[in-house]
């Protein structure tokens, strides 16, 4: 096709095998796009097109990304709010018949799933090396191991005890996201080995760096993300099956109570320091508790 259709915040270019996505780098732009730059999705990442009505007189063109075959959104699982969704291309109303032309064209261009037998990611993960700074310290990314450095403005007894952190991509067996914008957000790396089932809270894991309440979106983190996850995949013996690269923010059973009472203890403290409103401590309590 070789055609291009610019949106708010960004523009897709329609190839013969694939659609490239540049982010604008705007004001107003989603702070991850602009970290995400460009992206080169291949028609056969693409499960579906649709095209629907959006807010405040635009359309919104979706390319439904087929699952397991972009580490960004098996890193993000199913936590980016709409107007953080790099599928998503919102334009004026006045476009939805150019907008429908190129839906057509990108629905006869897509194959059936039976086609599809990905030995890796579809969709390039972000290039290392990359890294970004978190409420209790510094992650590295240099494509062949993870590293963590604390800082001792933020980081716990725990990891000051446990000392600076690397650790090699072959050791791992995926990446547990959760976003910064919710409650408790860390970005914890998962061990191939590791048979101790539930894993403690993020601020005294050393395989993990927190976001913390407050302290604001870190963008550069999904992409990180998903660049360790695509190394990780890239590593195993033989494809994972769906869920094993990353946990998510699935509950495992039921929590110690001990550590159900430390967090909300936690809570409280920040409530207390404002960091947290009635609200959000009224319905974060009530979680914790429906974990019991």
């Amino acid at each position: 096709m070789g055609d291009v259709l610019a949106g708010f915040h960004a523009a897709w270019e329609f190839e013969s095998d694939s659609v490239l996505i540049r982010f604008e780098r705007g004001i107003r732009t989603p702070k991850l796009f602009q970290a995400l730059g460009e992206r080169r999705i291949p028609l056969e990442a693409i499960a579906a097109v649709t095209l629907t009505p959006g807010k405040r007189g635009t359309v919104v063109l979706h390319a439904v990304p087929r699952p397991g075959t972009d580490p960004l959104m098996d890193a993000a699982a199913g936590q980016l709010k709409e107007g953080s969704d790099p599928y998503r291309l919102v334009l004026p109303a006045e476009r939805e018949t150019l907008a429908e032309y190129y839906a057509d064209e990108l629905r006869g261009k897509l194959v059936a799933d039976e086609d599809v037998w990905p030995d890796g990611y579809l969709v390039p993960p972000p290039e290392a090396p990359l890294q970004f700074k978190a409420y209790d310290g510094k992650a590295s990314f240099d494509g062949a191991a993870v590293s963590f450095r604390w800082f001792w403005t933020g980081a716990s007894s725990a990891k000051w005890k446990a000392g600076d952190k690397t650790f090699p991509v072959s050791d791992l067996s995926g990446v547990d996201w959760r976003s910064p914008e919710l409650f408790e957000g860390h970005l914890r790396l998962l061990h191939r080995e590791t048979t101790d089932g539930q894993p403690g809270q993020a601020d005294q894991d050393p395989a993990a760096v927190v976001f913390g309440l407050g302290y604001g979106p870190v963008h550069e983190s999904l992409p990180f993300a998903a660049s360790v996850l695509a190394a990780v995949r890239s590593t195993s013996p033989a494809p994972p099956a769906a869920g094993q690269l990353h946990t998510g923010t699935a509950s495992a059973g039921r929590r110690d109570p001990a550590d159900i009472a430390d967090r909300i203890r936690h809570l409280g403290e920040l409530h207390q320091a404002g960091l947290v409103t009635d609200a959000e401590f009224s319905t974060k309590k009530a979680e914790l508790l429906a974990e019991l």
